[in-house]
Protein backbone atom coordinates (compact mmCIF):
# COMPACT_ATOMS: atom_id res chain seq x y z
CA UNK A 1 0.00 0.00 0.00
CA UNK A 2 1.40 3.37 -1.03
CA UNK A 3 1.45 6.00 1.72
CA UNK A 4 -0.19 8.62 -0.51
CA UNK A 5 -3.19 6.28 -1.00
CA UNK A 6 -3.91 5.88 2.72
CA UNK A 7 -6.49 8.67 2.94
CA UNK A 8 -8.25 7.43 -0.22
CA UNK A 9 -8.37 3.89 1.18
CA UNK A 10 -9.84 5.14 4.48
CA UNK A 11 -12.46 7.07 2.48
CA UNK A 12 -13.45 3.99 0.46
CA UNK A 13 -13.56 1.71 3.51
CA UNK A 14 -15.69 4.30 5.32
CA UNK A 15 -18.09 4.11 2.38
CA UNK A 16 -18.11 0.32 2.73
CA UNK A 17 -19.03 0.62 6.40
CA UNK A 18 -21.87 3.04 5.65
CA UNK A 19 -23.20 0.74 2.91
CA UNK A 20 -23.06 -2.12 5.41
CA UNK A 21 -24.96 -0.01 7.96
CA UNK A 22 -27.53 0.98 5.36
CA UNK A 23 -28.27 -2.63 4.45
CA UNK A 24 -28.65 -3.51 8.14
CA UNK A 25 -31.15 -0.68 8.62
CA UNK A 26 -32.82 -1.71 5.37
CA UNK A 27 -33.21 -5.21 6.80
CA UNK A 28 -34.81 -3.82 9.97
CA UNK A 29 -37.06 -1.64 7.82
CA UNK A 30 -38.23 -4.69 5.89
CA UNK A 31 -38.63 -6.98 8.91
CA UNK A 32 -40.65 -4.35 10.82
CA UNK A 33 -42.83 -3.61 7.76
CA UNK A 34 -41.72 0.03 7.83
CA UNK A 35 -40.82 0.53 4.18
CA UNK A 36 -44.09 2.14 3.07
CA UNK A 37 -44.43 4.60 5.95
CA UNK A 38 -43.06 7.59 3.99
CA UNK A 39 -45.49 7.93 1.14
CA UNK A 40 -43.80 10.76 -0.71
CA UNK A 41 -40.24 11.45 -1.79
CA UNK A 42 -38.74 14.84 -0.96
CA UNK A 43 -34.97 15.23 -1.08
CA UNK A 44 -34.86 18.24 1.25
CA UNK A 45 -38.00 18.34 3.42
CA UNK A 46 -37.69 14.66 4.41
CA UNK A 47 -34.16 15.16 5.75
CA UNK A 48 -35.57 15.21 9.30
CA UNK A 49 -38.76 13.66 10.74
CA UNK A 50 -41.80 15.87 11.50
CA UNK A 51 -40.93 18.24 14.34
CA UNK A 52 -44.43 18.95 15.71
CA UNK A 53 -47.46 16.85 16.58
CA UNK A 54 -49.41 18.67 13.87
CA UNK A 55 -46.83 17.65 11.25
CA UNK A 56 -46.87 14.08 12.55
CA UNK A 57 -50.65 13.98 12.25
CA UNK A 58 -50.43 15.38 8.74
CA UNK A 59 -47.96 12.68 7.72
CA UNK A 60 -50.14 10.01 9.38
CA UNK A 61 -53.26 11.25 7.58
CA UNK A 62 -51.39 11.06 4.28
CA UNK A 63 -50.27 7.49 5.10
CA UNK A 64 -53.92 6.55 5.70
CA UNK A 65 -54.67 7.23 2.02
CA UNK A 66 -52.49 4.33 0.84
CA UNK A 67 -53.09 0.56 0.56
CA UNK A 68 -50.96 -0.60 3.52
CA UNK A 69 -53.12 1.29 6.00
CA UNK A 70 -56.44 0.81 4.18
CA UNK A 71 -56.03 -2.95 3.67
CA UNK A 72 -53.94 -4.02 6.67
CA UNK A 73 -53.27 -1.57 9.49
CA UNK A 74 -56.77 -0.13 9.70
CA UNK A 75 -57.81 -3.50 11.13
CA UNK A 76 -54.95 -3.60 13.68
CA UNK A 77 -55.89 -0.62 15.88
CA UNK A 78 -52.96 1.23 14.30
CA UNK A 79 -52.30 4.50 16.13
CA UNK A 80 -50.03 7.51 15.64
CA UNK A 81 -47.48 6.02 18.04
CA UNK A 82 -47.29 2.90 15.85
CA UNK A 83 -46.85 5.09 12.79
CA UNK A 84 -43.98 6.99 14.40
CA UNK A 85 -42.16 3.68 14.97
CA UNK A 86 -42.34 2.51 11.36
CA UNK A 87 -41.69 6.03 10.06
CA UNK A 88 -38.43 6.18 12.03
CA UNK A 89 -36.88 3.14 10.34
CA UNK A 90 -37.76 4.21 6.82
CA UNK A 91 -36.60 7.77 7.53
CA UNK A 92 -33.33 6.50 9.06
CA UNK A 93 -32.75 4.27 6.04
CA UNK A 94 -33.14 7.24 3.67
CA UNK A 95 -31.10 9.50 5.95
CA UNK A 96 -28.13 7.13 5.81
CA UNK A 97 -28.48 7.15 2.03
CA UNK A 98 -28.08 10.94 2.04
CA UNK A 99 -25.03 10.66 4.31
CA UNK A 100 -23.49 8.10 1.96
CA UNK A 101 -23.99 10.49 -0.95
CA UNK A 102 -22.15 13.26 0.91
CA UNK A 103 -19.39 10.90 2.08
CA UNK A 104 -18.72 9.81 -1.49
CA UNK A 105 -19.11 13.12 -3.34
CA UNK A 106 -17.37 15.65 -1.06
CA UNK A 107 -14.10 13.71 -0.52
CA UNK A 108 -14.08 12.69 -4.19
CA UNK A 109 -14.07 16.34 -5.25
CA UNK A 110 -11.39 17.09 -2.63
CA UNK A 111 -9.15 14.25 -3.84
CA UNK A 112 -9.61 15.41 -7.44
CA UNK A 113 -8.52 18.94 -6.53
CA UNK A 114 -5.53 17.63 -4.56
CA UNK A 115 -4.65 15.23 -7.42
CA UNK A 116 -4.62 12.22 -5.09
CA UNK A 117 -6.41 9.97 -7.60
CA UNK A 118 -4.83 8.40 -10.66
CA UNK A 119 -6.79 8.04 -13.90
CA UNK A 120 -7.78 4.43 -13.22
CA UNK A 121 -9.10 5.21 -9.71
CA UNK A 122 -11.00 8.26 -11.00
CA UNK A 123 -12.83 6.07 -13.53
CA UNK A 124 -13.68 3.52 -10.84
CA UNK A 125 -14.95 6.26 -8.50
CA UNK A 126 -17.16 7.71 -11.23
CA UNK A 127 -18.67 4.24 -11.64
CA UNK A 128 -19.21 4.12 -7.86
CA UNK A 129 -20.99 7.47 -7.84
CA UNK A 130 -23.21 6.31 -10.72
CA UNK A 131 -24.01 3.10 -8.85
CA UNK A 132 -24.96 5.12 -5.76
CA UNK A 133 -27.31 7.33 -7.76
CA UNK A 134 -28.89 4.29 -9.42
CA UNK A 135 -29.34 2.65 -6.01
CA UNK A 136 -31.31 5.69 -4.87
CA UNK A 137 -33.54 5.35 -7.92
CA UNK A 138 -34.04 1.64 -7.18
CA UNK A 139 -35.17 2.52 -3.65
CA UNK A 140 -37.81 4.88 -5.00
CA UNK A 141 -38.76 2.34 -7.69
CA UNK A 142 -39.24 -0.36 -5.05
CA UNK A 143 -41.30 1.75 -2.62
CA UNK A 144 -43.47 3.03 -5.47
CA UNK A 145 -44.67 -0.51 -6.19
CA UNK A 146 -46.31 -0.72 -2.74
CA UNK A 147 -48.17 2.59 -2.94
CA UNK A 148 -50.54 1.88 -5.82
CA UNK A 149 -52.80 -1.15 -5.32
CA UNK A 150 -50.84 -3.81 -3.48
CA UNK A 151 -49.96 -3.03 0.18
CA UNK A 152 -46.51 -4.55 -0.25
CA UNK A 153 -43.55 -3.86 -2.50
CA UNK A 154 -42.74 -6.01 -5.51
CA UNK A 155 -40.41 -8.81 -4.46
CA UNK A 156 -38.60 -8.43 -7.80
CA UNK A 157 -37.89 -4.76 -7.08
CA UNK A 158 -36.92 -5.52 -3.47
CA UNK A 159 -34.44 -8.19 -4.63
CA UNK A 160 -33.02 -5.80 -7.22
CA UNK A 161 -32.60 -3.04 -4.62
CA UNK A 162 -31.00 -5.42 -2.11
CA UNK A 163 -28.70 -7.16 -4.57
CA UNK A 164 -27.48 -3.93 -6.12
CA UNK A 165 -26.62 -2.65 -2.63
CA UNK A 166 -24.49 -5.75 -2.10
CA UNK A 167 -22.85 -5.29 -5.51
CA UNK A 168 -22.13 -1.62 -4.81
CA UNK A 169 -20.52 -2.59 -1.51
CA UNK A 170 -18.44 -5.33 -3.18
CA UNK A 171 -17.23 -3.00 -5.93
CA UNK A 172 -16.30 -0.28 -3.40
CA UNK A 173 -14.36 -2.86 -1.40
CA UNK A 174 -12.66 -4.09 -4.59
CA UNK A 175 -11.51 -0.57 -5.50
CA UNK A 176 -10.07 -0.16 -1.99
CA UNK A 177 -8.29 -3.53 -2.30
CA UNK A 178 -6.74 -2.39 -5.60
CA UNK A 179 -5.07 0.43 -3.64
CA UNK A 180 -4.18 -1.71 -0.62
CA UNK A 181 -2.55 -4.40 -2.80
CA UNK A 182 -1.14 -2.61 -5.87
CA UNK A 183 1.49 -5.27 -6.65
CA UNK A 184 1.13 -7.79 -9.46
CA UNK A 185 1.73 -11.50 -8.84
CA UNK A 186 1.22 -14.89 -10.54
CA UNK A 187 -2.24 -16.36 -10.07
CA UNK A 188 -3.69 -19.87 -10.04
CA UNK A 189 -6.28 -19.69 -12.79
CA UNK A 190 -8.15 -22.82 -11.68
CA UNK A 191 -8.75 -21.34 -8.22
CA UNK A 192 -9.77 -18.00 -9.73
CA UNK A 193 -12.32 -19.77 -11.95
CA UNK A 194 -13.87 -21.59 -8.99
CA UNK A 195 -13.98 -18.33 -7.02
CA UNK A 196 -15.75 -16.57 -9.90
CA UNK A 197 -18.41 -19.28 -10.05
CA UNK A 198 -18.75 -19.08 -6.26
CA UNK A 199 -19.35 -15.32 -6.47
CA UNK A 200 -21.96 -15.76 -9.21
CA UNK A 201 -23.80 -18.39 -7.16
CA UNK A 202 -23.59 -16.22 -4.04
CA UNK A 203 -25.16 -13.28 -5.89
CA UNK A 204 -27.92 -15.58 -7.19
CA UNK A 205 -28.52 -16.71 -3.61
CA UNK A 206 -28.73 -13.07 -2.48
CA UNK A 207 -31.32 -12.44 -5.21
CA UNK A 208 -33.39 -15.34 -3.93
CA UNK A 209 -32.92 -14.08 -0.39
CA UNK A 210 -34.61 -10.90 -1.62
CA UNK A 211 -37.41 -12.96 -3.16
CA UNK A 212 -37.92 -14.83 0.12
CA UNK A 213 -38.03 -11.55 2.06
CA UNK A 214 -40.37 -9.86 -0.41
CA UNK A 215 -42.83 -12.76 -0.46
CA UNK A 216 -42.49 -13.55 3.28
CA UNK A 217 -41.65 -17.05 2.12
CA UNK A 218 -39.69 -17.78 5.28
CA UNK A 219 -42.93 -17.96 7.25
CA UNK A 220 -43.97 -21.27 5.66
CA UNK A 221 -42.43 -24.76 5.59
CA UNK A 222 -40.52 -24.13 8.81
CA UNK A 223 -38.85 -27.53 8.75
CA UNK A 224 -35.37 -28.78 7.88
CA UNK A 225 -33.85 -30.67 6.11
CA UNK A 226 -37.21 -31.55 4.55
CA UNK A 227 -39.81 -28.91 3.62
CA UNK A 228 -42.40 -30.96 5.52
CA UNK A 229 -42.78 -34.43 6.96
CA UNK A 230 -41.40 -36.79 4.34
CA UNK A 231 -41.13 -34.24 1.51
CA UNK A 232 -37.87 -32.76 0.23
CA UNK A 233 -39.95 -30.79 -2.31
CA UNK A 234 -43.35 -29.81 -0.94
CA UNK A 235 -46.37 -30.46 -3.18
CA UNK A 236 -47.24 -26.75 -3.11
CA UNK A 237 -44.10 -25.98 -5.12
CA UNK A 238 -45.87 -27.43 -8.16
CA UNK A 239 -49.36 -26.20 -7.31
CA UNK A 240 -49.02 -22.48 -6.51
CA UNK A 241 -48.49 -21.23 -10.06
CA UNK A 242 -49.46 -22.34 -13.54
CA UNK A 243 -45.90 -23.23 -14.61
CA UNK A 244 -42.52 -23.99 -13.06
CA UNK A 245 -40.96 -20.66 -14.03
CA UNK A 246 -43.63 -18.76 -12.12
CA UNK A 247 -43.43 -21.23 -9.23
CA UNK A 248 -39.70 -20.62 -8.87
CA UNK A 249 -39.93 -16.83 -9.17
CA UNK A 250 -43.33 -15.87 -7.74
CA UNK A 251 -44.53 -18.81 -5.63
CA UNK A 252 -43.67 -18.75 -1.93
CA UNK A 253 -42.96 -22.47 -1.75
CA UNK A 254 -40.99 -22.50 -5.00
CA UNK A 255 -38.86 -19.50 -4.05
CA UNK A 256 -38.11 -20.98 -0.63
CA UNK A 257 -37.19 -24.32 -2.23
CA UNK A 258 -34.69 -22.62 -4.58
CA UNK A 259 -33.19 -20.57 -1.74
CA UNK A 260 -32.72 -23.53 0.58
CA UNK A 261 -31.36 -25.76 -2.22
CA UNK A 262 -28.97 -23.11 -3.50
CA UNK A 263 -27.55 -22.93 0.04
CA UNK A 264 -26.20 -26.48 -0.34
CA UNK A 265 -24.62 -25.60 -3.69
CA UNK A 266 -22.99 -22.42 -2.36
CA UNK A 267 -21.50 -24.32 0.59
CA UNK A 268 -20.31 -27.09 -1.76
CA UNK A 269 -18.50 -24.79 -4.21
CA UNK A 270 -16.78 -22.89 -1.40
CA UNK A 271 -15.73 -26.18 0.18
CA UNK A 272 -14.40 -27.22 -3.25
CA UNK A 273 -12.36 -24.01 -3.40
CA UNK A 274 -10.97 -24.73 0.08
CA UNK A 275 -9.89 -28.31 -0.65
CA UNK A 276 -8.62 -27.47 -4.14
CA UNK A 277 -6.45 -24.68 -2.67
CA UNK A 278 -4.56 -27.23 -0.56
CA UNK A 279 -2.81 -28.38 -3.74
CA UNK A 280 -1.16 -24.99 -4.26
CA UNK A 281 1.36 -22.86 -2.45
CA UNK A 282 -0.60 -19.74 -1.57
CA UNK A 283 0.38 -16.55 0.22
CA UNK A 284 -1.00 -15.56 3.62
CA UNK A 285 -3.74 -13.30 2.21
CA UNK A 286 -5.03 -15.99 -0.12
CA UNK A 287 -5.07 -18.63 2.63
CA UNK A 288 -6.80 -16.31 5.09
CA UNK A 289 -9.41 -15.37 2.49
CA UNK A 290 -10.25 -18.97 1.60
CA UNK A 291 -10.27 -20.14 5.24
CA UNK A 292 -12.57 -17.29 6.34
CA UNK A 293 -14.82 -17.96 3.36
CA UNK A 294 -15.43 -21.56 4.43
CA UNK A 295 -16.04 -20.63 8.08
CA UNK A 296 -18.47 -17.82 7.24
CA UNK A 297 -20.44 -19.82 4.65
CA UNK A 298 -20.97 -22.68 7.14
CA UNK A 299 -22.13 -20.14 9.74
CA UNK A 300 -24.43 -18.55 7.16
CA UNK A 301 -25.92 -21.94 6.32
CA UNK A 302 -26.59 -22.61 10.02
CA UNK A 303 -28.14 -19.17 10.50
CA UNK A 304 -30.40 -19.78 7.50
CA UNK A 305 -31.59 -23.07 8.97
CA UNK A 306 -32.36 -21.58 12.41
CA UNK A 307 -34.02 -18.52 10.86
CA UNK A 308 -36.35 -20.87 8.99
CA UNK A 309 -37.00 -23.19 11.94
CA UNK A 310 -37.93 -20.30 14.25
CA UNK A 311 -40.16 -18.54 11.70
CA UNK A 312 -37.90 -15.54 10.95
CA UNK A 313 -37.72 -13.66 14.26
CA UNK A 314 -36.36 -10.13 13.80
CA UNK A 315 -32.98 -10.75 15.44
CA UNK A 316 -32.30 -13.98 13.53
CA UNK A 317 -33.43 -12.60 10.18
CA UNK A 318 -31.22 -9.56 10.71
CA UNK A 319 -28.24 -11.68 11.82
CA UNK A 320 -28.65 -13.82 8.71
CA UNK A 321 -28.55 -10.70 6.52
CA UNK A 322 -25.56 -9.22 8.36
CA UNK A 323 -23.60 -12.44 7.97
CA UNK A 324 -24.43 -12.44 4.25
CA UNK A 325 -22.53 -9.15 4.12
CA UNK A 326 -19.55 -10.73 5.87
CA UNK A 327 -19.74 -13.63 3.42
CA UNK A 328 -19.74 -11.32 0.41
CA UNK A 329 -16.81 -9.39 1.93
CA UNK A 330 -14.80 -12.59 2.33
CA UNK A 331 -15.77 -13.67 -1.19
CA UNK A 332 -14.69 -10.32 -2.65
CA UNK A 333 -11.39 -10.36 -0.76
CA UNK A 334 -10.66 -13.96 -1.75
CA UNK A 335 -11.43 -13.40 -5.43
CA UNK A 336 -9.31 -10.24 -5.41
CA UNK A 337 -6.32 -12.08 -3.94
CA UNK A 338 -6.75 -14.90 -6.47
CA UNK A 339 -7.11 -12.45 -9.38
CA UNK A 340 -4.50 -9.77 -8.82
Amino acid sequence: MKKENKSVIIWLLSGCFLLFLMVIVGGITRLTNSGLSMTDWHLVTDTFPPLTEAKWQEAFDQYKQFPEYQKINIHNDFQLSDYKFIYFWEWFHRFIGRIIGLVFIVPFVYFLIKKKLDTSTIKKCVILLSMGAFQGFLGWFMVRSGLIDNPDVSHFRLALHLTFAFITFAYTFWVALDLIYPEKKPIEKSLRTIARYALALLLLQIIYGGFVAGLNAGLIHNHWPLMSDGQFIHDSVFQEQKNMLLSFTEGKSGVQFIHRTLAYIVVAIMALLYFKSKKFSLDKGQKNGINSLLIIVVLQFALGVFTLLYGVPLWLGLTHQINAFFLLSAMTFTLHRLSK
